[in-house]
């Protein structure tokens, strides 16, 4: 695949996409400036990847820090630790540090490198599907707080994204099938080549043929560049990039970050911005039911335990760092396409989250 490019000026960089590009040193290690490097990596990656990324950087002072696994990791005194340590290793300005893993490293990683002397080297290695069509590309970076998801944080943007679709061979199916909810959201947003891909072949998405995982993370990432470099730190359109997420991010905040994964409680939500936009009359039914099968026919999950309770939902809905006011800032979907909405009527947003229990 061809490298896609974010164009934010003086800060441009690219996106390369392609098997085997981990092992491709030529065309990542002079981006890693500095005579020492930090891979930032988790216990499931490094058995995997580390070694491949260490070897190829021989005249680097490498270190690595490996965390667990799980959204719980990205917490402020992880943040803290990482801190010490490039600290304690004398890191300087123009180091280099490697977000190597899925959505929590590089988030993580990506604050770790705003932070460090006001700003250090960064790359992104993105690991997992979630990571390699969202989160990785665009310069949003955060940790989690107790009282809300990814509420403290940086725009700081990459100085490159190495994309390696053969990450996702060794990709938990579970972790693979919430990485396709992100894909999924680009096609409810209008991208329609994807659209057609996804139509077409699905099961061979499901079935992670290479070629044409290459194409869906291509046209994700073509998408997401292109509204990052209108509007990079979201103060307009980059926020229906936010499709279904403020719904999912409480869903994630009330199990504790601990029995859903981003993408499968982003799922859900995309479901009840479609039940709130049908019951605001702003799409069409017949198209209600054309997008939720888009996204059924990926596997994605769709409903919701009972006792996850729409007002307590709505409670947590209340701390989304997308709000402006007192009312909630959401996306919803259209006939074709999404608009930001501005909504304080309690009363539908509560029904469009109870369309989505468990049926009993």
């Amino acid at each position: 695949m061809p490298s896609l490019v974010v164009e934010l000026g003086e800060r441009s960089y690219n996106i390369e996409i392609g098997q085997g590009l981990l092992s491709r040193s030529d065309l990542w290690t002079p981006f890693c400036e500095g005579e020492n490097v930090l891979i930032l990596t988790n216990q499931i990656v490094e058995p995997l990847y580390l070694q491949t990324i260490v070897e190829a950087l021989p005249d680097k002072k490498v270190f690595t820090y490996v965390l667990p696994d799980g959204e719980v990791e990205k917490n402020l005194d992880n943040f803290a630790e990482i801190l010490n340590f490039l600290l304690e290793k004398q890191f300087r300005r123009n180091d280099t540090l490697i977000a190597l893993g899925g959505g929590v490293i590089g988030d993580l990683g990506g604050f770790v490198a705003a932070s460090y002397q006001r700003g250090m080297g960064f790359l992104q290695m993105p690991t997992t599907l979630l990571a390699q069509v969202d989160s990785s590309v665009g310069g949003k970076t955060a940790v989690n707080h107790s009282l809300g998801k990814n509420m403290i944080g940086a725009f700081y943007q990459p100085k490159l994204v190495v994309i390696d679709t053969l990450t996702l061979k060794t990709l938990p199916d579970r972790e693979f099938t919430s990485g396709l909810a992100e894909v999924a959201k680009y096609a409810l947003l209008g991208e329609k080549e994807l659209t057609a891909l996804i139509q077409q072949q699905a099961d061979k998405i499901i079935q992670r043929e290479q070629s044409i995982l290459s194409q869906l993370i291509y046209f994700s990432c073509q998408m997401k560049a292109k509204i990052v470099a209108a509007d990079e730190k979201e103060s307009g359109n980059r926020a229906l990039l936010n499709l279904g997420h403020t719904f999912g991010h409480a869903i994630e905040k009330m199990s504790e970050y601990k029995r859903y994964f981003h993408g499968e409680a982003v799922a859900i939500g995309m479901h009840m911005a479609l039940n709130l936009s049908r019951l605001k009359e702003m799409v069409s039914e017949q198209a209600v039911a054309q997008k939720k099968l888009l996204l059924d026919c990926l596997n994605l999950p769709k409903r919701l335990p009972k006792d996850y309770s729409a007002e307590a939902l709505i409670e947590v809905m209340k701390l989304d760092k997308k709000n402006l006011s007192s009312k909630f800032r959401l996306i919803l979907p259209k006939d074709e396409g999404c608009v930001i909405v501005e909504e304080d009527e309690l009363e539908l947003i509560q029904t469009a989250i109870s369309l989505q229990y468990e049926e009993s």
